[in-house]
């Protein structure tokens, strides 16, 4: 078909994920986008906020607190301005949906009820074993 014609023709469709994901690039305001170094600063401020977010997250990892979710923010606050950062989460969001999908399948969610309650019965045996053993005295009480 000529790009030129008005016949019908077939019509390129677009996968539904395509549809519904944001075009990549900068969401900066456009008067700033329209000055290079305003751009720039932006930027670099922009870079410097997610880096301090993703740095409490990653403090946040072996301390309380909510590390993933805080280490996501901060690449949410760069995916406001970085490429990079977009498709990274792009593919983080893939990779959930995914993960969701396979485990609201039934046959995953069986075999995870069953391995959990196998698990919950060794749990229960070995707490079962150590109070017949031992009594109900901690380790650090136990007289000799």
């Amino acid at each position: 078909m000529n790009t030129g014609s008005d016949e019908p023709g077939e019509v390129a469709v677009a996968d539904e994920e395509s549809k519904s994901e944001r075009p990549l690039g900068s969401r900066a305001p456009e008067f700033v986008q329209a000055r290079r170094a305003l751009h720039l600063s932006w930027q670099v401020g922009v870079f410097v906020v997610g880096l301090a977010v993703v740095g409490a997250g990653v403090v946040m990892l072996p301390l309380p607190g909510p590390g993933w979710l805080v280490i996501f923010g901060g690449m949410a606050i760069w995916a406001t301005e970085f490429v990079w950062a977009q498709l990274v989460l792009r593919w983080t969001k893939r990779k959930v949906t995914e993960a969701t999908q396979r485990a609201l399948d039934p046959q995953v969610r069986r075999r995870n009820i069953i391995l959990t309650t196998v698990g919950l019965v060794i749990v229960v045996v070995l707490v079962a074993v150590y109070v017949w053993k031992f009594g109900f005295e901690m380790p650090w009480k136990i007289k000799e």
